[in-house]
């Protein structure tokens, strides 16, 4: 029977009861070129197998937090590997399940210290946090890390990362508040070779040499990473949250470091 409803496609009620969406949601769905459905003898909606599979795809990605106007120029898009995207997701999950893993582990170990029964260590309390900044760096910008410096360079910063107490941890954070104070400072100078500027620069050295393999700083690879501030937007939008024209600015400013 599940085959043959398949095979003769669904109604909008049929597809909306098998997916859990609304009804409203496909034909939401179906407005915006998303899902199109087909049309039967009688006018009415009917989904068939590739139009089940498109919704599939649609809400794997929704799960993803994907915007469902760059979902359809991604399942539009004549190179779209559907294995290979499929494949991608899986992934994501898995690490997504393995931070899960690690906070309940978290929670569990916290309750077990606070009956007594086995007290736990400083590191243990952050490590489950630490791991999760690893992980969201890793899917936004791992990708872009690697094919420029290589997994060593990955592997070691995401290792001095999981390696800092709280105490270093929180020294870190406060520097990249410095680095911003500064910048701003500096900016209002409007001279990117200014002594401001050179200090907001030599912050970012610091801050940076927190989570760089030792040995491996230079000021070329500094100003290399800086043009990538300014020429990925994700890096950018970083930036210019401190203030309009700040990955620039920080570009000179190290550039003239």
């Amino acid at each position: 029977m599940e085959r043959e409803r398949a095979e003769r496609g669904y109604t909008v009620h049929e597809l909306a009861a098998l997916s859990g969406c609304t009804v409203r949601t496909l034909h939401h769905y179906d407005e915006l070129g998303l899902v199109r459905a087909g049309r039967a003898a009688n006018g009415y909606r009917r989904y068939g197998p590739a139009e089940v599979d498109r919704l599939q795809q649609v809400l794997l990605y929704r799960e993803a937090e994907m915007p469902l106007a760059d979902i359809k120029r991604l399942l539009d898009d004549p190179a779209f590997d559907a294995r290979e995207a499929l494949a991608g997701h899986l992934r994501e999950l898995h690490a997504r399940k393995e931070r899960l893993d690690r906070l309940i582990a978290s929670v569990e170990k916290t309750l077990a210290s606070m009956e007594g029964d086995d007290p736990m260590k400083d590191e243990e309390k952050f490590e489950a946090f630490k791991q999760g900044l690893v992980d969201e760096n890793e899917k936004k910008y791992g990708k872009e890390v690697r094919e420029r410096w290589g997994d060593d360079a990955a592997d070691a910063s995401n290792a001095k990362l999981m390696g800092m107490t709280e105490e270093q941890y929180r020294a870190t954070q406060k520097l990249e508040r410095e680095i911003r104070d500064a910048l701003v400072a500096a900016m209002e100078t409007g001279d990117p070779a200014s002594e401001e500027a050179h200090r907001a620069a030599d912050l970012h050295r610091q801050w940076l040499c927190r989570f760089w393999k030792d040995g491996t700083y230079s000021k070329a690879a500094h100003a290399g990473l800086a043009e990538m501030y300014v020429a990925d937007e994700r890096f950018k939008a970083y930036y210019e949250a401190w203030a309009p024209g700040a990955a620039e600015f920080l570009r000179d400013a190290i550039k003239a470091f």
